[in-house]
Order: C-alpha cells, then structure tokens, then sequence
C-alpha cells in the first residue's frame, strides 16, 4: 500500500536536482530504442484519434443487414452483432480514450503537482496536513477507489474523467513532493533567498524546471493506466453507453459472440493493447535514459 513518505525519507539533493528540459528528453528518447518504439505506438494512437474524423470510414453507429461478418475486403475487421462496421468503431473509440486520458491525467498533474509543490516547498505543517488527507486516498485500492467514484457519480465519461484525476492526483503529489523536499535544500536556492527572490520566483525558475523528468516519465505511465481503467470501466457499463464506439463497449458487447465471431473482441482488445503498451514503453523508456546513474 502507497503511504505518505516521510521528510527524512526523501531523496538525496545529488539525485533529486538535476534539469532535464525538452531538449534533453528528446536527446533520451533517441537514445533509447524501447522509447522510440513506445513513442511511435502512442504517435499512431494520438493521430488515429486526431484525424478520425476526416478518414473515409462508415458512420460507426449506421447499422446494416451484414451482420455478424467477418474480415473482407469491404470489412476489414469485420461486423458486429447490427452490422456496424467495426473498423469505423475502433478507430473512433481511439478519440473518446484519448480524451478521457489525456483531460484525467492533466488535471491530476496540475491538482496533485500543486499539492507536491506545496507540501515540499512548505514543510511543516503543510505537508503534515496534506500528507494525512492523501493518505485516505491511498488506503484504497486505485480501481476499487475509481469504480466507487464512478458508481457514485454515475455512468458517464465526464465522471469517469473525474474518478481516474481523483486517484492519480494524490500519486503526483508524492511523486513531486520527494524531489522538492531535496531541491529546496540545494545551494542554488539558497543563493537566490539570500538575493531576495520570492518563493513563487524560486519554485518557477529554479524548482519546477528540474521535475520535468519526473513529471514527464509519471505522465507517460499515467496516461497508459487511464487507457486501460477508461476501458475496464467501459466494459463494466459505468462510462460510455452503446451505442457509443468505445473499445471497451465493444469488448462488452462481442463477449458472447467469442465463439463463432472473435474478431468483435480481438480488434477492440489489440487497440487497448497498443495504446497502453505505448504508454508503458515510452515511460519506461524515458526512466531508463533519464536515470542519473547510467548517464
């Protein structure tokens, strides 16, 4: 179980310290071929969803007499139990996971990335007060925690949006709070209080350019689990509704077809597949060169 680590516990200034703009993140994905796989994967997902629209595909939701059909020609992937083209539908459930992803995660980066900043900078009773709330959030298992969330608010995407930042938003936190806790020891910060700089100037252009490995590598990570819990939610009836083109629907809804028509479960489940194997091979990929010891 996650717990609140303690301010003795925190990194050492040596590790916590180091910058690591744009441009090095970019030098660290070239370097590393497990990230530039997992950042040609994720390139292909954001595209599908971005340009979806624009693609000649038949409207998802329009049903027809061939139902049921396996990959052709004309179908590549197929039909579902109404007819509906299930290209079309994978392809366009891609735009409501990106969505559902990318808006949860952000909110958790700026929500608990904020509450990091605050407890780590602060200390005291900041962070003791902080640290006890998260601490209920981390008693609960992370799924259990979002299927309550959802249950309670209802079934819908935008619920869905706010169970997975809800969950996340306590994992910045620790995730920023460790490395604030030793940067804010560092004698480059020292030398700007002894200037006269605010603390508001020290955390924007002293602090936060040096979480942007950590942020980046947490937000890769976090992204493939909001793929993955946007589908088991999906599949459960708890955030889009059929007819809607969500691969998790989908998966629901081709169950019990798995004998005699696998292709209405086996498409929707690649799709998940390589978005979050995406996510998790950029991610690792991006710890990996980003590491201060194998540099």
């Amino acid at each position: 179980m996650a717990t609140w680590i303690p301010e003795s516990a925190s990194p050492s200034p040596a590790a916590a310290g180091r910058s690591f703009g744009f441009g090095g993140i970019g030098a660290a994905i070239v370097r590393e071929p497990v990230a530039l796989l997992g950042l040609a994967l994720v390139a292909l997902y954001v595209a599908v969803a971005l340009v979806v629209g624009f693609l000649p595909l038949r409207d998802p939701l329009q049903v027809s007499a061939q139902r049921l059909v396996g990959p052709t020609p004309e179908f590549p992937f197929g039909t579902d139990a109404l007819g509906r083209d299930v290209l079309s539908r994978v392809l366009f459930g891609a735009r409501l996971s990106i969505r559902v992803a990318v808006l949860s995660v952000a909110i958790a980066t700026i929500v608990g990335g904020a509450l990091g900043l605050i407890s780590g900078y602060l200390g005291g009773w900041a962070d003791l007060v902080i640290g006890r709330v998260l601490d209920v959030f981390f008693a609960f298992p992370a799924i259990l925690l979002a299927l309550g969330i959802v249950a309670a608010l209802g079934p819908d995407p935008s619920n869905v949006i706010i169970a997975i930042a809800v969950v996340y938003t306590p994992i910045f936190a620790r995730v920023v709070r460790g490395p604030v806790l030793a940067l804010r020891a560092r004698d480059f910060v020292e030398a700007a209080r002894a200037v006269g700089a605010t603390s508001s100037r020290i955390v924007v252009r002293h602090v936060l350019p040096n979480l942007m490995s950590t942020l980046v590598v947490q937000v890769s990570l976090a992204l493939s689990w909001a793929v993955l819990t946007e589908g088991a939610l999906s599949f459960l009836g708890l955030s889009a509704q059929p007819p809607a083109p969500s691969w998790g629907v989908m998966l629901s809804e081709g169950r019990q077809y798995l004998e005699f028509a696998t292709h209405l479960a086996v498409f929707p489940g690649l799709a998940i597949m390589v978005a979050v194997l995406g996510f998790n091979l950029l991610g690792d990929g991006l710890r990996d060169a980003m590491d201060p010891q194998r540099r």
